[in-house]
């Protein structure tokens, strides 16, 4: 078998997973792009394909990640890999690996036009409102994939099961609804039904963690991640973030075209402070 999943946490868990058990054992792929977010239209042609490039090259400006992150891997390489696989041997089977969360979802759905013809030898394990136990025994339901620990990926692997004719042909068709829309955000509604979403839609989880009181950016930044229910990256929340402060909604003190370490933030309308007052709050931090 090869394992397909769509984040990088999730590759050290199928590792250590496939350590515990060897009918485990197989290569796994990573599918790297966040299809929940910025434009997919017409992405099976070379302009689609570079617009979504060049938009991320927006991004990821003044990111530590830096512009040059984009090109650095290709999700269609990556692809044209586990078909050659999949070719070379015909008794192999392709198990996709999919966490309840819309960054899953829309890569399994940009994938499955691609896969059609290897119906029958491709494997699901979705984990949608399953529960697992966690490192203190208690019961929950994860985000992620790599939510779970190793010895439950080993129990999980009793949910694989082949994706269904009437799936390759329904789920295909779900992507074209979603490139057509191109929305900037897509998120998980419930099962495996993705709504679009205004590009505006976490504004409000940000909003949340800015306070009147001078901040680090990336604390913000930190918390928002950590506190929102429905989760996304943090370049787009802070390229939201700085849409933010164009709009007069956040104060800043320092370079914000700087890196993400560079400016503090703070409500819109927050009391005065003067000048050795601010710094002091700063060197605080």
């Amino acid at each position: 078998m090869i394992h397909i999943v769509f984040q990088q946490d999730d590759v050290q868990l199928l590792n250590e997973a496939i350590k515990l058990d060897e009918t485990l054992q197989g290569e796994v792929f990573e599918i790297k792009d966040e299809w929940g977010v910025g434009p997919i239209k017409e992405l099976d042609t070379d302009e689609g394909w570079a617009a979504r490039q060049n938009w991320w090259r927006e991004m990821l400006i003044g990111s530590p990640y830096g512009e040059k992150l984009v090109g650095t891997f290709d999700d269609r390489e990556t692809v044209k890999s586990i078909k050659e696989k999949l070719d070379a041997d015909e008794s192999l089977e392709a198990w996709i690996w999919m966490g309840q969360n819309q960054h899953d979802v829309t890569g399994y759905y940009w994938l499955m036009p691609q896969l059609r013809s290897y119906q029958g030898r491709v494997m699901i394990l979705y984990l949608n409102n399953l529960p697992f136990i966690n490192e203190k025994g208690q019961l929950f339901y994860p985000w992620f994939v790599h939510d779970i620990l190793p010895k439950e990926v080993v129990k999980a692997k009793k949910l694989a099961r082949p994706i269904t004719l009437s799936e390759f042909e329904v789920d295909p068709d779900e992507w074209k609804k979603l490139s057509d829309e191109n929305a900037t955000v897509r998120i998980l509604e419930g099962g495996k039904k993705i709504i679009a979403k205004e590009e505006s839609f976490y504004d409000s989880e940000i909003l949340k963690n800015i306070t009147t009181d001078w901040q680090k950016a990336t604390r913000v930044l930190s918390n928002t991640l950590h506190r929102m229910k429905i989760k996304t990256g943090d370049v787009f929340l802070m390229w939201r973030m700085k849409q933010l402060i164009s709009a007069g909604k956040i104060e800043t003190m320092g370079n914000v075209d700087g890196g993400w370490k560079e400016f503090d933030v703070r409500k819109a309308g927050s009391p005065s402070e003067n000048v050795e007052a601010n710094n002091e709050a700063v060197n605080n931090q």
